[in-house]
């Protein structure tokens, strides 16, 4: 077995030198001969970590080229734009994304300034598609990475987050503005403090009430997400009136991001009086629009979920309603 593992030629790349490292890890019980590596062995693997090392240093290089593309100077005027000059920073964009979905190269993007270079100049460019690009970028840099969280959060990015989300005029900047919240925020005790000093659940709250699917949706599912992950927050969500504004959103005509509003109310019943009482009161009608809305899902696979969001509410709310003893023993 031994003799066989010698013998076997592994690809010259990183995959390579992680199956040699298993393989030499799988050997029979007890502790392994010391064994000299062969020269042939040797000069595998040197020129296999060589070619890793020099992998790593391209992908570095290439995010040094995009980001001298990005640092140009902008051309002055609207009507003197160049069309082939935005097509080149949204190229740029769109490698370094595509770069620092790994978490080593988001780290090297940070250090080389490249962050802030799309928080200083181009969160505020008057290009709606390099805006939108750059906060794509910054989010796709911050999940998983509290390092880059904490880079961006010093940088005051979130206010400008918050401000793309709620207002810019063009729905793919406030569409990626509100996911670069969303990586900023989620587990990440310091995002969720500036969130709530700027008024975040009050931006999700009207993105809900905007008229962009994608917008809606992302909004509902990050409200959803915040009070499951901070039930600690209802009672403050509960005093903005939310489940008042909630219910008016379910009124609209039927969304399938209904899915994870009717799922932010049964956060909101669950543990949390005041919640359960605003549900409760007769002048919001909420009794009856869950009744229509269950004999409108009934029997639809792909609404199982929210069909379950409005059984739970159901009952948290109004199963006491025609008896008292059947409510009890519920």
């Amino acid at each position: 077995m031994t003799e066989d593992r010698q013998d076997r030629r592994y690809p010259q790349n990183l995959q390579g030198v992680l199956q040699m490292a298993i393989d030499a890890g799988t050997g029979a019980e007890g502790p392994a001969p010391v064994e000299p590596i062969s020269e042939e062995r040797s000069t595998w693997l040197r020129d296999a970590l060589a070619d890793v090392c020099k992998g790593q240093m391209n992908e570095v290089e290439q995010m040094k080229q995009c980001l001298a593309v990005l640092n140009k100077e902008d051309v002055n005027g609207e009507a003197d734009r160049d069309d082939d000059d935005e097509d080149e920073r949204e190229s740029a964009f769109e490698l370094l994304s595509d770069l620092c979905e790994n978490l080593d190269n988001a780290r090297d993007l940070m250090v080389l300034g490249g962050l802030d270079l799309c928080v200083s100049k181009y969160l505020c460019h008057a290009q709606s598609s390099l805006k939108w690009n750059a906060a794509q970028l910054i989010g796709t840099c911050a999940q998983n990475m509290p390092q880059v969280q904490d880079h961006l959060l010093k940088l005051n990015v979130l206010p400008k987050l918050l401000q793309l989300t709620d207002s810019d005029p063009h729905p793919t900047v406030r569409v990626k503005a509100l996911y670069a919240v969303s990586c900023l925020v989620r587990e990440q005790d310091g995002g969720l403090e500036a969130f709530l000093s700027h008024d975040g659940f009050s931006v999700l709250m009207r993105g809900m009430q905007s008229e962009h699917e994608k917008l809606q949706t992302k909004s509902a599912f990050l409200l959803l997400n915040l009070l499951t992950s901070h039930p600690e927050q209802k009672d403050a969500v509960v005093s903005m009136g939310m489940v008042e504004q909630l219910v008016s959103v379910l009124r609209a005509p039927h969304s399938p991001f209904h899915e994870h509003v009717l799922g932010a109310l049964c956060c909101l019943v669950e543990d949390c009086v005041e919640g359960l009482k605003d549900c409760k009161d007769p002048s919001l009608g909420l009794e009856e629009l869950l009744r229509l809305r269950t004999k409108e899902l009934r029997g639809k696979e792909e609404s199982l979920e929210e069909l379950e969001f409005c059984e739970r509410l159901k009952t948290a709310c109004f199963c006491g309603h025609q008896s008292d003893d059947h409510g009890m023993d519920r």
